[in-house]
């Protein structure tokens, strides 16, 4: 049950209403009409902008709008209270039944509470996509986690997702690593060892010289590199993803699919892409003018093949072309999102680092080209992760010999720690990860706070079956014997809003691939109820299990439980457990 979707219904009608009559025009535009909480509770359960998005448009001073619309709100039985403020803000104070009707749906379908039905195509979520050169760092795994997180966010509002991996497998960046490779297969046979300046240097590669030198022995010590690279290079680019993936499943990852850049280019579809360009008209041969401030290292003066970006709201165009004649990544990223929309996706998201800002309009751009602007990219850019002890930097890893790797952090903090605390800021702001303090319990660490929360409504629900050993406490049993009318008290009221808050929270987040909104609503539900169990050890009337009170311990265990799934479904959409105790 989503009360703002209703009330906003609700609104739309008192609209329809003045239309009809006549103290409105005909087809005013409603879809900046919202119905949302109001800043400030004090002033009410809902508000809506309603009288300030049409009165320019129909003509009318916004405060006169805002009281009409509120004499129409009056009439409705489940409005207790309307107010206008400020210039045509309408607040509305709703009757407790309606709470108590978002807490019975709450525990009749507690799968169900919560969850969107929104409208739309397909989405292809790609996150991750680190190069298969090495362990994941922390960096890539705030973008794995949001990127997992949208998913799960996106499917609980009823959108059909895929989630995918692109393996940049084909790049200069898999000789390097073939070649690293290489000098740890020498170092497996007992041959002098030595990394070269420009080569991964980390000991993750050992168990790939190890494999090596089982398979072939010292076969390969003889041969030409142009013999041995392939070879070296499949079997290093293998165990690579084979430890991508066993990092990714350490924190409950998956995809449901793994994308080869170089079957893209095996198959012709980057050549295929580049013909259909030029019969459209989108390729010429050009020259591009000087980037702006100092010039980059490889910025060559010359004719190239470009791409008509321009034309599809990009700041310049773009070359398709190196100067040896291959193909520039640009270009492949061109043909692997068109190979995406072409299997089905009409809504693209690509979640990717920082450093990535200058990619954003070029492949918007292309995406709009190649789709014939049927499809949409969303590029969700995740800042850097500085990663901390009791505030100090941690200073690089061993195995990695350049980073902390992601499952050095994972084996020391577990998974729920990463991943709600990856979330716990918005993906478009730097992140302080403090190992020490990712693991405190205490209110200044959200994970605990939050988890705890869960573990406290069980552990009342534990007293309830000793205070009352002949009681059925299941839901059900709770939705018949309840009295709702007897939950007043402000902390009580404060849990159902937050509660009834939940669906809307979900829609939105949802709608604007933000799943940080679920976090920080996960937090606000379990300081509602911290709150209210500290006010029950000083009042004992208040206490969520009272065996002198039957029907108040019936009211707010139903209330507790109807709390407790809503935490367990927003800690669901974030990857992260729901325990039932905490030690």
């Amino acid at each position: 049950m989503n009360i703002f979707a209703l009330f906003e219904a609700r609104v739309r009608e008192a609209v329809e209403a003045l239309t009809r009559a006549g103290q409105l025009p005909d087809g005013l535009d409603l879809a900046r009409v919202v119905v949302e909480p109001p800043r400030d509770s004090a002033h009410g359960d809902l508000a809506t902008n309603a009288a300030l998005v049409l009165a320019k448009e129909a003509r009318t001073n916004p405060k006169a709008l805002g009281e009409a619309l509120a004499a129409e709100l009056r009439a409705d039985p489940r409005i207790a209270e309307v107010s206008v403020a400020g210039p045509g803000f309408i607040n509305l104070r709703l009757v407790p039944a309606i709470f108590h009707e978002v807490l019975r749906s709450a525990l009749a379908a507690p799968e169900a509470f919560g969850r969107a039905q929104l409208s739309g195509g397909p989405i292809n979520v790609e996150y991750v996509s680190a190069n298969p050169t090495g362990p994941m760092h922390v960096g890539h795994g705030r973008g794995a986690v949001f990127g997992d997180a949208l998913c799960n966010l996106l499917v609980a509002a009823g959108r059909q997702v895929t989630r995918e991996y692109y393996i940049n497998d084909a790049g200069v960046q898999v000789d390097v690593l073939a070649r690293s490779a290489f000098e740890r297969y020498r170092e497996a046979l007992g041959e002098p060892f030595a990394i070269a300046e420009g080569l991964y240097p980390g000991d993750y590669l050992k168990p790939v010289g190890a494999k090596l030198a089982e398979t072939h022995g010292r076969v390969l010590l003889d041969r030409p590199e142009a013999e041995w690279l392939p070879l070296v290079r499949e079997t290093a680019l293998a165990m690579m993803m084979d430890m991508i993936r066993a990092d990714l499943a350490a924190i409950g990852i998956r995809h449901d699919v793994f994308f080869s850049e170089r079957t893209l280019q095996q198959s012709g579809a980057v050549k295929t892409l580049l013909q259909e360009l030029r019969e459209r008209g989108l390729v010429y041969e050009g020259r591009l003018p000087p980037p702006k401030g100092q010039l980059p290292d490889d910025w060559e003066d010359r004719e190239q093949t470009l791409f008509r970006t321009r034309e599809f709201g990009d700041d310049s165009d773009r070359p398709l072309l190196k100067s040896d004649g291959s193909y520039t990544y640009f270009a492949s990223d061109i043909a692997y999102h068109r190979a995406k929309y072409r299997a089905g996706a009409t809504e693209l998201i690509d979640v990717l680092g920082a450093d990535h800002g200058g990619y954003v309009k070029r492949m918007q751009a292309a995406v709009k080209a190649v789709s014939d602007g049927q499809a949409t990219l969303d590029v969700k850019l995740c800042q850097l992760v500085r990663l901390l002890r009791a505030g100090e930097p941690v200073k690089m890893s061993k195995r990695s010999g350049e980073f902390v790797t992601l499952r050095d952090v994972i084996d020391e903090v577990g998974r729920d720690a990463i991943r709600f605390m990856m979330l716990y800021r918005k993906n478009d702001a730097t992140l302080d990860f403090d190992l020490a303090k990712v693991v405190e319990q205490s209110k200044d660490n959200p994970v605990f706070y939050v988890q705890y929360a869960h573990a406290r409504v069980r552990s009342v629900q534990r007293q309830a079956r000793e205070a009352f050993p002949d009681a059925d406490l299941s839901a059900p049993a709770l939705l018949k014997e309840a009295d709702f009318g007897l939950l007043t008290d402000v902390g009580e009221i404060e849990m159902m809003r937050l509660i009834a808050q939940y669906p809307r929270v979900l829609e939105s987040a949802a709608v604007a691939h933000e799943p940080h909104r679920i976090a920080f609503h996960l937090y606000e539900l379990a300081s509602a109820l911290h709150s209210f169990w500290n006010k029950g050890k000083d009042l004992p009337q208040l206490r969520f299990v009272n065996a002198s009170d039957r029907k108040s311990t019936w009211a707010r265990l139903a209330l507790v439980e109807a709390l407790r799934s809503t935490l367990a479904a927003g800690l669901a959409v974030l990857g992260v457990t729901a325990p039932d105790e905490m030690r």
